[in-house]
């Protein structure tokens, strides 16, 4: 994950124009594929391209448009892995995150909006503590997997609370 998001970090700083955020997620989620090992680098690939591909240009996102594209993100990642919440993966802490915004996005308020989301996936991460995996390499623990908390929704709830400081900064 580190290698990918710095990764990452490095190609949205090298890019030229910031005329379509779209394509600000695709560069995203290019690098990171192109960049991460195993299953981590598809996985997030898939969250970042899949969440922008087909969107028109736009050189601005509200939180309508943030909630719309993260609703399209986890659509992507559920028919790729197939895993819904209460299976052990991303989906635990990133679905909740995706009702929030869409939730508190009429509002218009991006601090209280991605403050509450990463809230939402830090409690879907916490609560994989109770899961049994079903998907991915955690998949052979079964039982065992019972009292830690995913990986994936580990690093999903650490991208958005980063999302979350962000918006906070500004």
């Amino acid at each position: 994950m580190e290698r990918g998001i710095k990764k990452a970090k490095d190609t949205l700083l090298s890019m030229e124009t910031g005329e379509n955020v779209y394509d600000l997620f695709q560069a995203m989620g290019k690098t990171m594929l192109m960049s991460m090992g195993g299953a981590s680098g598809v996985i997030f690939g898939t969250l970042f391209l899949g969440g922008a591909r087909n969107k028109p240009a736009s050189a601005t996102l509200d939180t309508a448009g943030m909630a719309a594209l993260m609703s399209d993100c986890l659509a992507h990642i559920k028919v790729r892995g197939k895993a819904q919440v209460w299976d052990y993966t991303m989906v635990d802490a990133l679905e909740p995150a995706v009702e929030k915004m869409n939730a508190l996005a009429p509002q218009g308020d991006w601090v209280e909006m991605m403050a509450q989301a990463a809230q939402a996936a830090q409690a879907g991460m916490e609560a994989t503590k109770q899961y049994q995996a079903k998907y991915g390499r955690a998949k052979s623990l079964m039982e065992r997997a019972i009292g830690h908390q995913d990986a994936g929704a580990t690093s999903t709830w650490i991208l958005l609370k980063a999302m979350a400081d962000y918006v906070q900064s500004l």
